[in-house]
């Protein structure tokens, strides 16, 4: 894969080359290219940003500089980039996103700043995404945890090619709790169930724990999931049990 960052802050992403997006790109899985598109900012100034028209707050990134950046960046023209345009009103970034990103051979990444980007700047994007509900300074960091996400899921970047399928959202269910060396360690005990090597009786602790999980704590999550009967009878049990707390 191919990812093209614009930002006129491109130090920020220093963090890609460190762990296992650094590693990918060690191993030629992944190329990363990052683009100062001050850098084609045609003022004296290398100003990209102006006020808008019609008067407001802030600044808005001009399209110039942009589309002649983007200009210089390489495409397939069979198979064009999806370019993401990082943005508060975007599309919530999800696991599933990520999973349909990582399938793409090129991806393009516009990171903004000020108080927003020029309506004629989005003639270039396939996607407007946003990482939450919330407001960050840039779309630097989000831009960061979005090709994290993705990265990790190309083939041979993990070691192991299912590393990531029991990874909570992976499966659409939050992960069941894990444990290491010691056995025990100040009084807390690994449960039993995982030190008696009964790979059918390991499987189902761990989808029981996964489920009453995600009941605890994202319960939104399983009103999208699709769930096997073995899944229902768990889940029932469990709101049983929970019914009979509360009495």
């Amino acid at each position: 894969m191919r990812v093209d960052i614009l930002s006129i802050f491109p130090e920020m992403f220093a963090p890609l080359d460190q762990s296992i997006v650094g590693k990918a790109q060690e191993k030629g899985i992944l190329e990363l290219y990052t683009h100062d598109f001050r850098e084609q900012a045609k003022n004296k100034q290398r100003h990209v940003d102006d006020m808008p028209y019609g008067g407001g707050q802030g600044m808005l990134l001009m399209p110039q500089p942009i589309f002649d950046t983007m200009d210089l960046i390489p495409q397939n023209e069979e198979k064009p980039a999806r370019v993401i345009l990082l943005d508060p009103a975007g599309k919530k970034f999800d696991q599933k996103m990520a999973e349909e990103l990582a399938e793409e051979e090129q991806l393009i990444f516009i990171c903004g700043h000020y108080e927003g980007y020029d309506e004629r700047i989005k003639q270039l994007v396939t996607d407007e995404v946003s990482l939450g509900d919330f407001v960050l300074t840039g779309g630097e960091v989000a831009a960061t945890v979005m090709i994290d996400a993705v990265v990790r899921l190309l083939p041979g970047v993990l070691g192991k090619a299912a590393s990531h399928e029991d990874d909570s959202f992976s499966s659409g269910l939050l992960e069941y709790p894990q444990y290491t060396r010691p056995q025990e360690y100040r009084g807390m005990k690994v449960p039993e169930v995982l030190m008696s090597g009964h790979h059918e009786n390991i499987r189902k602790w761990r989808l029981e724990e996964s489920l009453k999980k995600t009941l605890a704590r994202r319960p939104d999550l399983l009103e999208q999931y699709e769930m096997n009967e073995e899944e229902e009878k768990i889940l029932q049990e469990l709101s049983e049990k929970a019914q009979d707390m509360v009495k």
